[in-house]
């Protein structure tokens, strides 16, 4: 499914996650835990890939010390982030071909690196896996599957695409980006939801 489409079923839902009528905890204390493997580092960047409009994980990560930086495909979505929190460094811009700017100290992709196609997941992750901190960590959710999956899903309204490398796949695509996982959870169980915490790890003799 292309970009654009996700871009399009994205500004017409976007007012479902306004901080007023969003869940508040939703992710709150997943974010926490991974926050919590950082050391205290002043003057260093967040990434937030599809940020979406609601602004609950910006609160603990500046309580990091860290500056913060959204990216989302959908320009509604970043209309009314930058209304609600004019701070943030917003990027109106696909994810798979944006380039960081520089390297982040922390990383969040909450339920939004399942919508990119199965064949560009894995050099997306690469991608923000790479553009860590030595010790920089990154929080991502994905289907907790077995296997890669790929499939369209119109529960919401519109249809976009889910999609998923698998456990698998995803353990060794973090391997694959110098990285290490330190925390993996089926945080809504039965349901196949899946978060990871994954740390980067220094270059050998940097």
């Amino acid at each position: 499914m292309p970009g654009s489409r996700i871009a399009q079923a994205y500004d017409a839902l976007a007012e479902r996650w306004l901080d007023h009528s969003f869940d508040p905890a939703n992710g709150m204390q997943q974010h926490r835990r991974a926050l919590s493997f950082l050391e205290q580092k002043p003057g260093a960047w967040a990434l937030n890939v599809g940020c979406g409009c609601n602004t609950r994980f910006n609160a603990p990560m500046r309580e990091r010390g860290l500056e913060i930086e959204g990216i989302d495909i959908s320009a509604q979505m970043v209309a009314l982030a930058r209304q609600a929190d004019p701070a943030v460094v917003l990027h109106h811009a696909d994810a798979c071909d944006w380039q960081p700017a520089r390297a982040y100290r922390f990383i969040t992709a909450w339920d939004s690196i399942w919508h990119v196609p199965l064949a560009a997941q894995r050099p997306l992750m690469l991608k923000l896996m790479g553009a860590l901190e030595d010790g920089g960590v990154m929080i991502f959710s994905a289907g907790g599957l077995d296997e890669p999956d790929e499939h369209v899903d119109a529960a919401m309204g519109p249809e976009v695409c889910y999609s998923t490398l698998g456990i698998p796949g995803l353990l060794a695509t973090i391997a694959d980006a110098g990285c290490v996982c330190r925390h993996l959870e089926y945080d809504q169980h039965p349901e196949q939801h899946v978060f990871l915490v994954v740390q980067r790890l220094p270059v050998a003799g940097a």
